[in-house]
């Protein structure tokens, strides 16, 4: 693939990160906007020597044009730039969003530009820390059939792996990344507060070997990997732990309850818990989803 003059608007963690990549491929970066002083740090870092300009300035200063906004404004971003004239036929607007797919580009592909929806399924930090990560990310690309070439060679120079998404398709892809990782995040730090309230020094030391290996193992395995005292039906010891999260970690409860909902479900399902043992487990979860509510409305009464 010829070498393309890149254009990013939205230098945040990972846009800076991708246009690195893309520049060490080869490509040349011309242009970069960034509004925030953090922005303009990682284009500082992460692109020495290249210019800091308007939205408008990149998008016409560039063959592709590397949209890396929230995803709530990319559109209004789209349609701004298209209307303004700085979009143009036969260029490449890329656009990183996991949610969107191609429609939120429509106003581009009116003025003839060709499209893609490009999304790295990794987590940044908008640092050079990033860029070795991006070999063999997944790359959940939605892109026209005659895109399909130039999107993955672009993909290819990110050091990445094409993952296909079909437009329809987009937001469940995206919802299934942000389950797994982002409420992962929630879940670990939850974890860490309770094992701080039971005399942790160290609790992600204390985590780390245990979460590793159940993560490489559910990666595997799957349901398979299951175990502690659900999967066991061990119903006094989760009485016990809803009854201490309750006294002494009560944020965590309701995530607790909630996920021991979703683990007690998938025991029964795959046969490892008879439902005997899964009715009682229930009662006990039900039992601490009422006190909490409960709590709850004393709390707004106050």
């Amino acid at each position: 693939m010829q070498k393309l003059s890149i254009g990013v608007v939205g230098a945040g963690r990972v846009g800076a990160v991708l246009a690195s990549a893309l520049r060490s491929a080869g490509h040349q970066v011309v242009a970069a906007a960034g509004e925030s002083d953090a922005s303009r740090r990682r284009i500082e870092s992460l692109l020495p020597g290249v210019a800091v300009a308007k939205p408008t300035d990149v998008a016409r200063a560039s063959d592709l044009l590397l949209l890396t906004v929230p995803d709530d404004m990319l559109g209004n971003v789209v349609r701004v730039l298209s209307d303004s004239g700085a979009i143009r036929a036969g260029q490449v607007v890329v656009h990183t969003s996991g949610r969107h797919g191609l429609a939120v580009l429509e106003p581009a592909r009116e003025v003839g530009a060709r499209t893609i929806a490009m999304h790295p399924a990794m987590t940044f930090t908008g640092t050079d820390v990033d860029l070795p990560r991006l070999s063999g990310c997944v790359f959940g690309i939605t892109a026209d059939e005659p895109d399909r070439e130039l999107t993955e060679s672009l993909v290819a120079d990110l050091g990445g792996r094409p993952m296909w998404v079909p437009e329809e398709r987009r937001t469940l892809y995206h919802a299934g990344l942000a389950h797994g990782a982002n409420h992962l995040v929630t879940l670990v730090a939850e974890a860490m507060e309770i094992l701080s309230a039971a005399g942790a020094d160290d609790p992600a030391a204390t985590l780390r070997p245990l979460l590793t290996a159940a993560l490489d193992n559910a990666l595997e395995d799957g349901d398979a990997a299951l175990t502690g005292p659900i999967v066991r039906g061990d119903v006094e010891t989760v009485r016990a732990h809803v009854a201490d999260l309750a006294a002494t970690a009560p944020q965590t409860l309701p995530s607790y309850v909630a996920m021991a909902h979703a683990t007690l479900d998938r025991a029964v399902t795959d046969g490892r818990l008879l439902p005997i043992r899964a009715s009682k487990i229930l009662r006990v979860l039900t039992a601490a989803e009422a006190a909490g509510a409960g709590a709850h409305r004393d709390d707004v009464r106050r």
